[in-house]
C-alpha cells in the first residue's frame, strides 16, 4: 500500500519541477490545500441531501400548492395482467412483433396496446409538484452559490487580470473563503452523484453522469494542486446560468408559458455567452497559454487542460440543444417539449378507448390542455 501511494503520490506527477510536497505543507504564516481536506465533502454532501428533503417538504412543496400545482401524476394505465407481466418482466418497450402477438392474444388493436405502454411507463415519471419542488432546490442552491462566487471573486485579483492564478504558483495560500466555496461545491456535485439514481430520469442520464464524474474529479485534481483560483472562475462562470434554467422550469411547471419563454431566453443567451464565448476566451486561454507561459506545463498540467476541454465538449453538446429548442419555439411560438423531456409524452397519444377500437381523440397528459404534456416538461431539461 505504501508503494501505491507514494507512486500515486509522485511529485512529478502532481507538482511543477523543483517543488516538493513539503514545500506545501501547512505553517503559521501560510495554509495551502491538503488532499485531507476533501474528505470533509462526503459528510456535507449527506447533510446538502437532507436540507434538500427538509426544503423541499417544507417550503418547496407549499410554494408548489400555493401555485395550484398538483401532486396527481399521469394517467393510469388500464389493469391488464398480460400486459402488466410483459412490462415488468419482459421488455417496456415491446417491438412490432411482440405488439402483433400481444394485440392477437388480447383481441385488442396494435394502437391500443402501444398506448397501454405509453401510460404505463408514464406511471412511473414524478408528478409535477415532485419536479417543481426539484427545481426550486436547485434554483435556491445555484443562487446563492452564484451569488456568494461572484461576491468572493470581486475581491480577488485573478478576476480582473488571469495571470493572477499563476503568479508565484504554487505558493498560493488557501483562504477561508476560497476553501469553504470549493467544498461547498465538491459536497454539492458528490450528493448530486448519489441522488442523480432517484431524481427524475432523463433520456441524457448518461451525459449528465459523465458531467458530474468530471466536474467532482476536476474540483478534486484543482485542489490538490493548488490550481484553485482558476478552479473559482471556472465554477462561477459554469454556475451563472444554471439559476435561470431551474426558474424557466419552475414558470413552466406553474403554466406561466410568457414568464417561461422570457427565463428560457434569458438562460440560453447566459449559457451560449458565457460557455462558448467567455470560457474558451478567458478561461482556456489562461490554463492553455498564461500559464504555459509563466509556469511551464507538467503531467497534472495536461490532465487538467484535457478535463477542461470536455467540459467545453459537453457545454458544445448542451448549446446545441439549446440551439434546436429555441429554433422550435421560434416556429411553434413558444418554448416546448424539449430533447430531454421530463415526461415521455407523444403527439399521437389519445385518451382510453375500450379495447378493440381505434382511437381518433387527441388527449392530454398530466392534465394540460392541447400540448401533450409539453407545457409541464418546459424548455428546460439542459443541466450543467
Amino acid at each position: 500500500m505504501a508503494g501505491i501511494l507514494a507512486w500515486f503520490w509522485n511529485e512529478r506527477f502532481w507538482l511543477p519541477h523543483n517543488v516538493t510536497w513539503a514545500d506545501l505543507k501547512n505553517t503559521e504564516e501560510a495554509t495551502f490545500p491538503q488532499a485531507e481536506d476533501l474528505y470533509l465533502a462526503f459528510p456535507l454532501a449527506f447533510c446538502i441531501f437532507m436540507v434538500r428533503l427538509i426544503f423541499e417538504r417544507f417550503v418547496a412543496k407549499p410554494c408548489a400548492i400555493a401555485l395550484n400545482i398538483q401532486a396527481s401524476g399521469p394517467q393510469i394505465a388500464q389493469p391488464n395482467a398480460i400486459l402488466e407481466k410483459v412490462f415488468t418482466a419482459i421488455t417496456k418497450h415491446p417491438d412490432e412483433k411482440r405488439l402483433e402477438g400481444l394485440s392477437k392474444q388480447l383481441d385488442w388493436d396494435v394502437r391500443s396496446i402501444q398506448r397501454w405502454f405509453r401510460q404505463r411507463r408514464n406511471q412511473e415519471k414524478p408528478s409535477t409538484l415532485t419536479r417543481f419542488c426539484e427545481s426550486m432546490w436547485r434554483f435556491s442552491f445555484y443562487l446563492y452559490v452564484f451569488t456568494y462566487g461572484v461576491r468572493f471573486l470581486k475581491k480577488t485579483p485573478w478576476l480582473w487580470n488571469t495571470r493572477h492564478c499563476w503568479y508565484n504558483y504554487p505558493y498560493q495560500p488557501l483562504t477561508t473563503d476560497l476553501h469553504y466555496y470549493y467544498i461547498l461545491e465538491l459536497s454539492f456535485y458528490w450528493s448530486l452523484m448519489f441522488s442523480q439514481f432517484t431524481d427524475i430520469k432523463r433520456k441524457d442520464f448518461g451525459i449528465m453522469f459523465l458531467h458530474h464524474l468530471v466536474t467532482i474529479f476536476l474540483i478534486t485534481f484543482s485542489y490538490v494542486n493548488n490550481m484553485a483560483r482558476v478552479g473559482t472562475l471556472v465554477l462561477c462562470l459554469h454556475d451563472s446560468a444554471d439559476a435561470l434554467l431551474e426558474a424557466a422550469k419552475m414558470a413552466n411547471y406553474a403554466k406561466f408559458q410568457k414568464m417561461c419563454d422570457l427565463l428560457f431566453v434569458m438562460f440560453a443567451m447566459v449559457f451560449i455567452t458565457t460557455r462558448l464565448g467567455i470560457f474558451p476566451l478567458w478561461v482556456l486561454n489562461t490554463t492553455l497559454f498564461e500559464s504555459w507561459e509563466i509556469v511551464g506545463p507538467y503531467p497534472s498540467w495536461w490532465v487538467f487542460n484535457l478535463l477542461l476541454l470536455l467540459i467545453q465538449g459537453l457545454n458544445c453538446f448542451w448549446s446545441v440543444l439549446i440551439v434546436k429548442i429555441a429554433c422550435k419555439a421560434v416556429s411553434k411560438g413558444k418554448v416546448s417539449k424539449d430533447d430531454r423531456s421530463d415526461i415521455e409524452s407523444s403527439s399521437d397519444e389519445e385518451d382510453s378507448k375500450p379495447p378493440g377500437k381505434s382511437p381518433h381523440t387527441a388527449t392530454t397528459t398530466n392534465g394540460t390542455s392541447g400540448t401533450n404534456g409539453y407545457l409541464l416538461t418546459g424548455p428546460c431539461s439542459v443541466d450543467d
